[in-house]
């Protein structure tokens, strides 16, 4: 998702100099390490901005805390469009399970969702499994040795791999890096058994045989590998999807730069604050970070016991 500081009740409608949108450069924060799925994606959409909008869109990557210290970045950057951010729906999940200095609902205004995907499950090629159900049987038979990476503790890929360890009923040992860029090298080398890879980034190593997939994360099989089958296929019943924030359009007061940024489509501008639409959004907003926290502090494990019993999913879970 892309997002910008501050709040839509506080942000003017322009620049605040009768200038034009964006009037000077815009640094592109990445809460993240170079080179992984969210970096590779800001860098492309960086890349589009610059020569559409005629100003320089810099990525600058500050990874650490799980991506709590570039997402706090942001927040107390000014609220003029002109410094923005480029994350995964970690900046949610971090804020509902451990102490962060921002507020992902009153100090971002939401741009636009740019993607939901699922993730491919890699482990490290010595590893003697070739499915999801022996990867679960050697966890059984190695209780607390085998473990998965992630890209910081609280963050997507780390809660995708406790859902699958708790519908599992298996303990595996968390390992958490900066980014998942830094993660990979772990899970080539042997270091950590196995990680749960954006496509973007984690193609080219799969493709080179640097690293096997055994798996993906979502509903159905990936177009581009469709030899691998899904987390449920191969032994997890009940497996799907992968965490999304739900984006929904912000007030009125910061439309010239979302509509700027979404390229003029229709439907960028949006009602303003205080009305019924402000306020469900912000309710929205809280109900989902409040599912992410019962999932991030235990709740994981009740979710899954709900699903194999055949309950209702977990309302911040969506198809990948």
């Amino acid at each position: 998702m892309i997002c910008s500081s501050g709040s839509g009740e506080a942000q003017p409608a322009s620049t605040g100099s009768g200038q034009a949108y964006p009037s000077r450069p815009v640094r592109v924060v990445v809460p993240l390490t170079p080179g992984g799925g969210v970096d590779i994606l800001a860098r492309i959409i960086a890349d589009h901005f610059s020569q559409v909008l005629g100003q320089r869109f810099i990525v600058d990557n500050r990874p650490g805390a799980g991506g709590s210290i570039g997402v706090e970045t942001v927040a107390k950057a000014a609220p003029d469009g002109h410094t923005v951010l480029v994350s995964s729906s970690s900046m949610v999940t971090n804020a509902a399970i451990q102490s962060v200095r921002y507020d992902p609902i009153r100090d971002f205004q939401p741009v636009t969702k740019l993607t939901s995907n699922a993730y491919i499950l890699l482990t490290t090629t010595s590893l003697p499994v070739s499915s999801v159900k022996e990867l679960v049987a050697l966890a059984r038979s190695r209780p607390g040795n085998v473990t998965y990476a992630s890209s910081g503790t609280g963050g997507v890929l780390h809660l995708g791999a406790e859902l699958l360890c708790a519908l599992a009923g298996v303990q595996m040992n968390h390992v958490p890096y900066k980014g998942v860029a830094d993660a990979y090298p772990a899970v080539i080398s042997g270091q950590v058994n196995w990680v749960l890879g954006n496509p973007l980034s984690a193609l080219p190593l799969l493709r080179a045989g640097r690293v096997k997939g055994i798996a993906v994360s979502g509903a159905a099989r990936m177009k581009v590998l469709p030899d691998l089958p899904t987390i449920a296929e191969s032994g997890v019943p009940g497996y799907s999807g992968c965490l999304v924030w739900p984006v929904r359009p912000g007030p009125r007061a910061a439309a010239d730069r979302r509509e700027a940024l979404r390229g003029g489509e229709p439907g960028g501008a949006c009602p303003g604050a205080g009305t019924p639409h402000a306020d469900r959004r912000r309710r929205c907003g809280r109900e989902s970070a409040a599912g992410i926290c019962r999932a991030g502090q235990g709740g994981v494990r009740e979710m899954a016991l709900a699903r194999r019993q055949g309950g209702t999913q977990n309302p911040v879970m969506r198809n990948g």
